[in-house]
């Protein structure tokens, strides 16, 4: 047995659903990888947060109408940044209120189409897909439903990049010099809002913002230029993503019939890579406070 076949287990790369499990996952992790390096930097990440689990409800409803989650995650997602604008997440004393208030009508009407999917339709397994995802059930033909809104996504925020960066760090600066900043925060939260819908069909709407913060987060530890963490974050995002599939993949071994989830492996692994990105600054931190070994002797003091 070569070390490869221990590692990846028979089938994999034969496999149409990890193939497309795959080719979903990267080009999300792509995608989220600027979004998230932004969000971190304008300290929005219950921003994202909330739109994830506000997207509960587009999954819910998706299984309702017939639709499938995706599109539903997008539409609510959507409606949900739009809304979260208007009622002031922009602004520093109203941005949690408004996404607060966003969440908790967007958790209270999931719950309703959850219920009215175990009743009407008898979909039993629509909380877990929506919630916890399943990536390996995602059908090939979303693939370039997929690429669409990713390449959507990346071409507004090469547009808007600049006046973005100047207005999260400085919005008086950026208003100063002519930025139209509540233009520029309303296309960044509506990119913001599909990315966070995309994350959501590859690890689920509750740890979608895991995908979408974590490799950003752990980047701008390592990197201090925001072009070289969004590089870096798409590079962690990624290999999270496919070592996730993989693991998940050979899981079917571990445990017979009862596979572990691909959200699982993704999420642990984002966590691991952002514990592990402290490390160089916990290591010139204990270096800065070590003691000199050298005794310095005052001139006064020294004898002549």
């Amino acid at each position: 047995m070569t070390a490869a076949a221990a590692i990846v287990a028979s089938g994999f790369f034969s496999s149409s659903s990890v193939r497309t499990a795959l080719a979903v996952g990267a080009a999300v992790a792509l995608v989220s990888a600027p979004l998230g390096v932004f969000t971190v930097i304008r300290s929005q990440s219950f921003a994202g947060e909330a739109l994830g689990d506000t997207g509960t409800t587009g999954g819910a409803g998706g299984f309702l109408v017939g639709v499938g989650p995706l599109w539903g995650f997008l539409v609510i997602n959507v409606a949900a940044g739009a809304l979260m604008e208007l009622l002031g997440v922009q602004r520093s004393r109203g941005r949690d209120l408004a996404t607060g208030v966003v969440l908790g009508a967007g958790l209270g009407l999931a719950a309703l189409f959850f219920y009215l999917d175990s009743t009407l339709h008898n979909t039993s397994g629509a909380p877990i897909t929506v919630l916890f995802g399943s990536l390996f059930t995602v059908e090939s033909s979303t693939l370039p439903l997929v690429l669409v809104f990713g390449v959507l996504v990346l071409a507004v925020l090469a547009v808007i990049a600049r006046p973005l960066l100047l207005a999260s760090t400085s919005p008086e600066l950026a208003a100063a010099r002519g930025v139209r900043v509540g233009l520029v925060g309303f296309a960044y939260l509506l990119s913001l809002s599909l990315s966070v819908a995309l994350c959501a069909i590859t690890i689920g709407s509750i740890l979608s913002t895991a995908l979408l913060i974590g490799p950003a987060a752990a980047s701008l530890r390592i990197a201090r230029r925001p072009g070289r963490a969004i590089v870096l974050a798409a590079g962690l995002g990624v290999a999270a993503t496919w070592l996730g599939v993989l693991l998940a993949y050979d899981s079917f071994e571990w445990s017979a019939s009862h596979p572990w989830p691909v959200s699982f492996f993704v999420v642990a692994l984002v966590f691991i890579s952002y514990l592990l990105s402290g490390a160089p600054a916990a290591r010139r931190r204990r270096r800065s406070n070590q003691p000199s070994h050298a005794i310095r002797v005052p001139r006064s003091a020294a004898p002549r």
